[in-house]
């Protein structure tokens, strides 16, 4: 029975553990000398930099010292640290001599403090840390004055209950420690081979650990196995199975180990749990469980199953949920495992009448199948933790590319296959029509999904991204949503939608079908997907903020008459152009345009109808060009054409075709011509001002010819003539 200050305690880390989750702020808690009493929902950012030893000292100068500047101000201080987020540190104490002090926040409230903070996670300072660990935790809020609430909280509940913190313990230690609970009996692991968690840098050293649990275990069974002959023939069977599950996968294990306690127990109705987050939830099953199709999921009070491990027991768990009111609810047994302290699965048995004896030996067998099952687990954790790195390379790799045509595509199959899909689609959130947009589909028959105009995402992905909740779907026709259209050729049930946000702002949603193996998406899944998506929302963030960039940039090197490109951007691309084309040996053709007797047009018609004429040369000029060729306003009544992988008789055939444009297009005063020059390069033209030169050299000649004409740079003459 816990005493009164233990209960006191507990509603303090309770009630700020509760706190910190609704609000999304972290709280921590200090002692003086920045003694951490209770930590709640910490920022995964600091609590990476906090205990490195290049940038602990950085946030020394900012939350090491929160408790002095707190203190002796009597009350609370907001601050912004050296990473862009921010804090409110808060005096606590209810009036008596401030004993405690808690940091509140360590949230980023400015965009440009997240963004620059992955910035330097991607490339910068802060590359050095895993990205997965680093991007865990994130948190973000609107405005900092959006901690306000969770201030006033901290300070009502202080003065509502003035002996709450005066009556901790004066340790400087989590009240709630994670040390290994004490089990009295000759099963537990020998207390020299424990170590906690803080002690284990890797996960290699983590399985070098239970290994060596492993072992010791084994030593303790032949002791027993020696002391009581009646139990040899069980610790055998044991000892068989356990050796024989170090050449399975994890999921192999899980069942093999479920087949061994139905033939061993004489057992038909098992589930394996397995914790994820705050939920056991079933993993496999056998027997009547899978045939009923049972998803268990289970709550958890931690507090509840240690004391079930402590005290080698089994929970009773009742379904009252019954169909009929006349009926028995349903009871299953939960056997909780536990490895280091933690609960992290659990063994549900379905079937009815279990004896004690039988159930004292299933508890027993949880007990020594703990660590065997913890390093197959790690040893996968292992392989998914590489896996995931590689994944995460690929992605910042990507942001080199972050302008090229095929982003959202490459980025979405990079998705799909770190998430082992065969098919993925990435809607994204336009904010003006409030509608999901299609930027890239993946996989067979995604052109089905391109061609989907009306309603695009409404069946899934809308809900999806309004609840912020990511769905994960074992079998759509058992969940109540519509299925897809036939055309769409699904072949699978099974799939996963995840919102994609930041902070609060919506930016869309990435769905995920159709799993390689052909098993069914579940959460394990979906924590592997949780780990990529800050950088997927952050590329998809930082893409749009570069697509924004380029508009405004576009209008600094655009013409506000013509609607054109101006001639600073055209000399900036045709350097770009001319290295490719001497790099790779592809042709390139330049081409000068002028209009005929212009300041005549102007003199006779006055300078507003000038630009007028203007527009329609540039519109004409619009309409015939391909995709690929850019026009610019050179100055004045001069164009500038540049014509990417073009040899010098396809330019000629291209500047026909514009000079005829012009020639037949209706002007509103007078018929307008246009003469040309076109130059292309060479071993002899080779840089901008060679092909600029030889360009206007010919268009030079075309007016001397008549005007309303094309001519060609004739690169041995012309060259000698003109000295180029």
């Amino acid at each position: 029975m816990k005493n009164n200050k233990h209960r006191k305690e507990n509603s303090w880390n309770e009630m700020q553990d509760d706190l910190a989750a609704e609000n999304g702020a972290a709280i921590i808690l200090l002692r003086e000398n920045n003694l951490v009493q209770h930590e709640s929902n910490n920022n995964s950012i600091c609590q990476t930099l906090y205990s490195s030893e290049e940038f602990a000292p950085e946030c020394e100068k900012f939350c090491g010292a929160a408790y002095k500047i707190a203190t002796e101000a009597g009350e609370a201080v907001e601050y912004e640290c050296y990473a862009g987020m921010v804090c409110r540190a808060v005096p606590l104490g209810a009036g008596e001599k401030n004993q405690f002090v808690a940091i509140v926040g360590r949230t980023f409230t400015k965009a440009s403090n997240y963004r620059q903070a992955t910035e330097r996670a991607v490339s910068g300072d802060w590359s050095q840390f895993p990205p997965t660990k680093f991007f865990e935790n994130v948190l973000l809020k609107s405005s900092a004055n959006d901690l306000n609430t969770v201030v006033k909280r901290l300070e009502s509940f202080d003065k509502e209950n003035p002996a709450v913190l005066t009556n901790l313990d004066v340790k400087g230690e989590p009240i709630e420690s994670d040390k290994i609970i004490e089990k009295p009996n000759e099963w537990e692991i020998p207390a020299d081979t424990r170590k906690t968690t803080a002690e284990i840098n890797t996960l290699d050293q983590l399985i070098s650990q239970f290994s060596e649990a492993n072992a010791q275990t084994a030593i303790v069974s032949d002791k027993i196995n020696q002391k009581n002959s009646r139990d040899a023939e069980e610790f055998a069977a044991w000892r068989s199975l356990f050796s024989s599950l170090y050449t399975l996968s994890y999921k192999q294990a899980c069942d093999s180990i479920l087949q061994f306690i139905s033939e061993h127990y004489n057992l038909k109705s098992l589930a394996w749990l397995e914790r994820w987050e705050n939920r056991l939830v079933t993993v496999q099953n056998l027997g009547e469980l899978n045939h009923q199709q049972v998803k268990i999921s289970i709550s958890i009070d931690d507090s509840l199953l240690k004391e079930a491990v402590r005290n080698e027991v089994c929970l009773e768990l009742r379904d009252d949920n019954s169909e009929s009111k006349n009926s028995e609810p349903h009871i299953l047994q939960l056997f909780p495992i536990a490895v280091g302290g933690e609960v992290r699965s659990g063994l549900v048995v379905g079937d009815a009448g279990v004896n004690k004896k039988k159930k004292r030996q299933i508890v027993r067998f949880c007990q020594n199948i703990a660590s065997e099952l913890e390093i197959l687990r790690l040893r996968e954790e292992l392989t998914r933790r590489g896996w995931l790195a590689q994944a995460v390379q690929k992605f910042n790799q990507h942001l080199d590319d972050i302008d090229s045509e095929d982003f959202w595509s490459r980025l979405t199959q990079i998705s799909a296959e770190l998430m082992r899909a065969e098919r993925s689609s990435l809607l994204l959130l336009d904010e003006k029509s409030d509608s999901l947009i299609l930027k890239a589909a993946i996989g067979s028959n995604a052109d089905a999904i391109r061609n989907e105009k009306k309603n695009l995402g409404e069946r899934v992905a809308r809900q999806v991204l309004d609840s912020g909740k990511s769905l994960v779907v074992a079998d759509i026709d058992k969940i109540g949503l519509q299925t897809a259209p036939p055309d769409w050729k699904y072949k699978s049930k099974s799939f996963i939608s995840y919102p994609l946000t930041i902070g609060s702002r919506k930016i869309g949603v990435l769905n995920l079908t159709d799993k390689i193996d052909g098993e069914n998406y579940n959460e394990f899944d979906l924590e592997l997907l949780n780990n990529i998506v800050p950088q997927f929302a952050v590329l998809i963030d930082r893409a749009a903020l570069k697509h924004k960039a380029g508009e405004f940039e576009q209008l600094s090197v655009t013409d506000a008459l013509t609607g054109l490109l101006n001639r600073r951007y055209l000399e900036e691309r045709l350097a770009e152009e001319i290295k490719r084309s001497n790099r790779h040996g592809f042709p390139m053709s330049f081409m000068m345009i002028d209009v005929d007797d212009f300041k005549s047009y102007n003199d006779n018609y006055s300078h507003p109808e000038g630009d007028r004429a203007l527009k329609i040369v540039a519109e004409s000029l619009k309409v015939t060009l391909r995709g690929a060729d850019i026009a610019a306003r050179y100055g004045g009544e001069e164009f500038s054409i540049l014509l990417p992988q073009t040899t010098p008789d396809e330019a000629k055939i291209i500047a026909e075709r514009i000079r005829e444009k012009v020639a037949s297009t209706v002007f509103p005063n007078r018929q307008v011509t246009i003469s040309l020059g076109i130059a292309s390069c060479s071993q002899i033209i080779c840089n901008p001002h060679e092909l600029i030169s030889a360009a206007d050299k010919a268009l030079y000649r075309a007016k001397n010819a008549g005007r309303n004409n094309v001519q060609v740079f004739e690169e041995m003459s012309d060259s000698k003539r003109h000295g180029i």
